[in-house]
């Protein structure tokens, strides 16, 4: 019996300090960060839309342009012909398709036969740049690509209903022929010019036409 008492004793005086003692909880263990993806390389800008190849140049007395100063080491055509300008409006194929065509049908002094020729009028053309249709004092100087000039007025342009002619029985006025572009009328249909000569009908009509230079007079 006194032992019972004893180990009871023991017991009970143990017990208050195992109830005091705070229970020590492990830490948590945190988890590592996932790895960070490198980040993704700066894309480059993307390039401009391409454009077809410029077909017609105008410069001089017009009221628009889209492109600087001729420069000699690329305007190599245009710098050996003694060409210059500081400004210019340029076109290219596409413009000149978005523009309302015309279709003539002359008789041609290369085989006398009738062709079709279609493009837009050369004074709606000059029109986007400012020239006014009828405008007074408007000389043109028209430059092929084999150098040959041509000076006319605003007034024989109209006069003449002129194209710039950028195709020929529906296929492209191409280089080496008589594109890329030519400035020409209906000669068999004009007073004054379809009673010439055939071979003298178009003197006034240069082919492989690249530039044109506006003269306010």
């Amino acid at each position: 019996m006194l032992k019972r008492a004893f180990l009871l004793g023991a017991v009970a005086a143990v017990l208050p300090a195992a109830q005091a003692a705070p229970v020590k909880r492990a830490a948590p263990v945190r988890k590592a960060p996932p790895p960070r993806r490198p980040a993704a390389p700066a894309r480059a800008p993307a390039p401009p839309p391409l454009r077809s190849p410029v077909l017609l140049t105008v410069s001089g007395a017009i009221k628009k342009s889209n492109r600087g100063p001729l420069d000699k080491a690329i305007d190599q055509m245009a710098a050996k012909h003694g060409l210059a300008w500081e400004q210019a409006y340029t076109f290219d194929a596409a413009a000149l398709a978005n523009l309302p065509a015309e279709t003539i049908h002359p008789t041609l002094e290369y085989d006398a036969k009738p062709h079709t020729l279609s493009g837009p009028p050369l004074e709606m053309v000059l029109a986007t740049l400012g020239i006014t249709p009828g405008q007074a004092g408007v000389m043109l100087a028209l430059r092929a690509v084999d150098g040959y000039r041509m000076e006319l007025s605003l007034a024989d342009v109209r006069a003449w209903k002129m194209i710039l002619a950028t195709r020929i029985d529906g296929q492209s006025l191409a280089i080496g022929g008589l594109g890329p572009l030519w400035a020409v009328y209906d000669a068999d249909r004009l007073p004054g010019i379809a009673e010439l000569p055939l071979a003298e009908r178009f003197q006034r009509c240069p082919w492989g036409l690249y530039h044109i230079e506006v003269i306010q007079t």
